[in-house]
């Protein structure tokens, strides 16, 4: 499993990380790894959400997960870095987050929630199990947000595209129980990943049973 966690600059150089000792020797390395900006898609997006249960997956050192909290939500960060976690719970310890280290492609998520957010979180195509938790993690009336990166992006961080389930991918596995919000690419308003993240890829999908 890769997760870009592209939600929030980054100061280093893009790497393919793999595993939880992988992501952890990237957070130690330095002591703030994204920026504390909030992915501009979550704002457009969940903005309009009536607040109530949100797992944020990839959740990283937080700013997400803040933001929703800020507007009324009860929040669930879940990462595969447990240093990633721990630099998060100190920086927000309120008890309307809970930090949650956990590997998703080894084990499920805990509950159901009334939005899923996943922010430049990326599954392989060899893994689809990742995909099928994440989506059963919506409750029904609930939300799904997926934001990623678009081609180029991807290819500009050194990744192959082929290789990962894109939101074109996801809303094909959808199915009949889904109705799509937003299906869209749109510029960023702050290009990331030192200038060649620059467009964003959105799906929203509301889970109707």
């Amino acid at each position: 499993m890769t997760d870009s966690h592209d939600s929030h600059d980054s100061t280093d150089e893009h790497r393919i990380l793999e595993t939880a000792e992988d992501w952890d020797e990237l957070y130690r390395a330095s002591d703030r790894v994204w920026t504390t900006n909030v992915n501009p898609a979550l704002v457009d997006e969940a903005a309009d959400l009536e607040p109530g249960t949100a797992l944020d997956l990839g959740s990283g050192e937080g700013a997400d997960v803040r933001w929703l909290a800020d507007r009324g939500w009860q929040v669930t960060g879940v990462d595969i870095s447990a240093v990633a976690i721990e630099r998060a719970a100190a920086a927000d310890s309120r008890p309307t987050i809970t930090w949650l280290r956990l590997d998703v492609s080894r084990e499920t998520l805990p509950s159901t929630y009334q939005l899923v957010t996943m922010s430049y979180f990326g599954i392989a195509r060899s893994d689809e199990t990742i995909l099928r938790r994440v989506l059963d993690a919506v409750a029904p009336g609930g939300t799904l947000l997926m934001t990623a990166h678009d081609l180029e992006g991807v290819r500009a961080h050194g990744y192959n595209p082929e290789n990962f389930l894109w939101p074109a991918d996801v809303l094909e596995r959808l199915g009949d129980g889904w109705e799509v919000v937003t299906d869209e690419t749109r510029d960023r308003p702050i290009p990331a990943g030192n200038g060649h993240h620059v467009r964003d890829v959105v799906l929203r999908a509301r889970r109707v049973r």
